[in-house]
């Protein structure tokens, strides 16, 4: 990047980066726009002939979990998908009717003739041969598998569901379910496989309605979202290129196009709006082009990069779900970035003033009627910054403190994986299934799984060790049993199910499976010399996952800080401004934290999202919302920062930049704002937990951060700094200079005293960047 000179045709000569990408695309328009068409498809080709490769279980996992999936991989076995059939008296004759009676002895026998019949199962036993009867007797569990990949199970279970359903309807007094992986699978993509892919198509349409709205005009409200879905089309063929580096996943597509909506729309929105603001000015196109190039082009590309680098936090995470997301992210922001400052400034070029084509009349009557003049200024906003530059220090303890106090609740958040019932609540009935089997077996519904691997399975050390291990798990009280064993003796391998003490309760589960890994092991199989046994299973992965997680907290934290840091102050060259931009960013993800546990730990409003009864944050999302806030933050406060300077290297006085900075910004930040608050809101009304947290802590943090933090907190603490905002120490003048500022008036603007103008002094005063 480079300085602008400008000329005295009032045209700007450029040599920024994004200021060349812009001229050159300008000037070569068809050229620019195949090239990205070409970008596009060959990206999406190439990414389907390559194939791609997704997160395999074992690269999900961490810790033992990770390495007992790894030895059934290893040893080419798969972990058939097993199902339960639970019978239950119930009813006025409850009582007298146990495990024992004809009529439930009969019910079985319907229960396991039933699902063989369909041709679907395998391994059918009885509870009266494996000893799975409830303490009281009026519960039994008949087992079996599916047959066939576990991995399509769910697709073929439907049969095997219907006929237990119609053996429940023939005994009566008896409550007769199925529960298992293929059928929970099922039902969740029945339920909220639709619903979930209704949010991701509905945050289109939903964006350009917005768009449409902030332009008033059908041509330009179609750019960002055709240039975002271009941005999500050419990142979906890199991932598959990607992915023979670092396995994709389901999760990273819809994490990816989230993004890739965002701030593809965001960027495309940033220089529309400033090329039409200049244009309304009585500027000829072409200098209005090249001035939204020069500007809000550098802002972009800004912004983008240090998106970039907070979604590399991603990577440090040790995650395999996360490293997808962070890279996919990563890279759908990078491809928006170089699309809005190659082929955006083509487009525009060549629709001139078409881009107003399909205009709405009361649409732009109504926009011309809340803004302030040509310029773009928003009178709404103009009236609240009067007030805060005005009584800067009122502002700034009223709008900490209240982010403050909404952050309050956070210092007590409780993360853990969701349960089922917590996930989803009762409103299914195969989650009222999962909580009386957990109640009639404790842990039977996700019990720990020992994979035991040895040099010969079946020598005597190594069965006698088995054998002590299945006996103190129950002596120990770790569990109640039954403790079955199914041995792969060419593999070498076998494979314990322990149902653990406490069930669904996570703390009393946590509690039995460490008592079991670092209790009963050690003195069991640990003593075998040879002999490899991680523990598995729900709880297990649970505990697993929580402590990787809580082990990358640092190193994520301090990745994205830091850089995040260094980006601002060599971009700005301003060691204010790149402190207050961290903080202020801190403070809105705090608040959002606080809203995220107020809501759905405390249940403070919960009804008003249908997130009754949840009690926790679903653990991996504090530190996703981190990452992903951080950037989106970034965005907009570097489009802000960046207004602001600009105006304070014309000349004008730090308060009225502040004041010109915010205003003309408040409209394009209000309109990104909303759409990405409409977007994340879509998935807020979903109805699995995970995703409401996700969409409700998402849409809280970008209004706090689009609303209070850029249009209160930020003007009053500049405005409190005043000249301070510029100081950069002498100490730090070996930095790089990236600050590259253009200007582009036709005319010289008188230099107010102090201003930051190219003047390099000594000593710790503001330093002059040149013009």
């Amino acid at each position: 990047m480079g300085k602008v000179d400008s000329a005295r045709t009032g045209t700007p000569r450029v040599r920024g980066i994004a200021a060349r990408a812009g001229g050159w695309s300008a000037r070569h328009r068809w050229a620019a726009v195949t090239v990205w068409v070409l970008f596009v498809v060959l990206a999406m080709g190439l990414g389907s002939a390559a194939g791609r490769v997704d997160v395999q279980e074992s690269d999900q996992m961490s810790g033992e979990v990770g390495r007992a999936v790894r030895i059934i991989e290893d040893a080419g076995l798969k972990d058939p998908a097993g199902e339960t059939v639970l019978i239950q008296s119930e009813g006025p004759d409850a009582a007298s009717l146990t495990a024992t009676s004809p009529a439930f002895r009969s019910a079985v026998g319907s229960v396991m003739k039933a699902v063989q019949a369909t041709g679907e199962v395998t391994a059918v036993s009885s509870p009266y041969t494996t000893k799975t009867i409830s303490a009281d007797g009026h519960s039994a569990l008949v087992q079996f598998e599916m047959r066939g990949d576990p991995e399509t199970a769910g697709e073929r279970v439907e049969p095997v569901l219907k006929a237990v359903a119609k053996v429940d309807g023939e005994h009566e007094g008896l409550l007769i379910e199925e529960i298992g992986g293929a059928s929970m699978g099922k039902t969740f993509d029945d339920a909220f496989g639709k619903d979930f892919q209704r949010a991701e198509l509905s945050a289109v349409p939903v964006a350009l309605g917005i768009l449409l709205i902030a332009f008033g005009a059908l041509v330009a409200a179609l750019l960002p979202v055709a240039l975002a879905l271009t941005a999500i089309i050419a990142t979906m063929g890199l991932m598959g290129l990607v992915s023979h580096f670092q396995p994709m996943s389901e999760t990273a597509d819809s994490v990816m196009l989230l993004v890739g909506l965002a701030v593809g729309v965001d960027y495309c929105l940033f220089y529309l709006r400033r090329e039409r603001e200049e244009r309304a000015k009585g500027r000829d196109a072409r200098t209005a082009l090249m001035i939204a190039a020069a500007t809000s082009g550098r802002a972009i590309v800004v912004s983008g990069v240090t998106v970039c680098v907070a979604m590399a936090g991603m990577l440090f995470t040790g995650l395999a779900e996360f490293q997808a997301m962070g890279l996919a992210s990563l890279m759908v922001v990078a491809v928006a970035m170089a699309g809005s400052v190659t082929v955006l400034p083509a487009l525009l070029s060549l629709l001139g003033e078409r881009v107003e084509k399909g205009r709405v009349p009361f649409l732009n009557r109504l926009k011309r009627s809340e803004r302030g003049g040509a310029d773009g200024e928003s009178r709404v906003w103009r009236a609240v910054l009067g007030s805060v530059l005005r009584r800067p220090w009122t502002a700034l303890l009223v709008a900490a403190g209240a982010l403050a106090a909404i952050a309050l609740p956070a210092l007590g958040m409780h993360t853990q994986n969701l349960t089922l019932d917590q996930e989803f609540g009762d409103s299914l009935p195969i989650v009222r299934t999962y909580d009386r089997l957990n109640e009639a077996f404790p842990g039977g519904a996700d019990p720990a799984q020992v994979v035991v691997r040895a040099d010969d399975i079946g020598s005597g050390p190594v069965r006698q060790a088995l054998a002590d291990f299945r006996r103190q798990a129950v002596a120990s009280g770790a569990s109640k049993g039954p403790v079955d064993m199914v041995t792969h003796d060419a593999e070498n391998i076998a494979v314990i199910d322990v149902p653990l003490v406490g069930g669904s309760d996570q703390d009393r589960a946590v509690k039995s499976l460490e008592l079991l890994r670092d209790t009963v092991r050690p003195a069991t199989l640990g003593k075998v010399e040879g002999v490899e046994a991680p523990v598995t299973g729900q709880v297990a992965g649970s505990k697993d996952f929580n402590d990787q997680i809580v082990g990358a907290v640092v190193p994520v934290f301090a990745f994205v800080v830091v850089f995040a840091f260094l980006l601002m102050l060599l971009c700005f060259r301003s060691l204010t401004i790149a402190i207050t931009s961290i903080v202020l960013n801190l403070l809105s993800v705090a608040a959002a934290y606080g809203i995220l546990t107020a809501i759905f730990q405390h249940g403070w409003g919960a009804s008003l999202v249908g997130a009754e009864g949840v009690g926790a944050i679903i653990s991996w999302l504090p530190l996703f919302l981190f990452v992903i806030l951080f950037g989106l933050s970034m965005d907009y406060h570097v489009f802000v920062v960046s207004r602001i300077r600009e105006a304070r290297l014309q000349g004008r006085t730090t308060r009225d930049a502040i004041a010109h900075g915010v205003v003309t910004t408040a409209g394009v930040v209000t309109s990104a704002a909303v759409i990405m608050v409409a977007v994340f809101a879509i998935f807020g009304t979903l109805s699995m937990q995970s995703m409401k947290q996700m969409g409700v802590g998402l849409a809280a943090a970008v209004l706090i951060d689009a609303t209070i933090i850029r249009g209160i907190l930020l003007p009053a603490v500049m405005a409190l700094l005043d000249e301070r905002n510029w100081y950069f120490p002498r100490w730090l003048r070996w930095l790089p200079d990236l600050t590259h500022d253009e200007t582009y008036d036709d005319v010289p603007v008188p230099v107010a005293a102090g201003s930051p103008v190219d003047a390099r002094r000594g000593g710790d005063e503001p330093e002059r960047v040149g013009v």
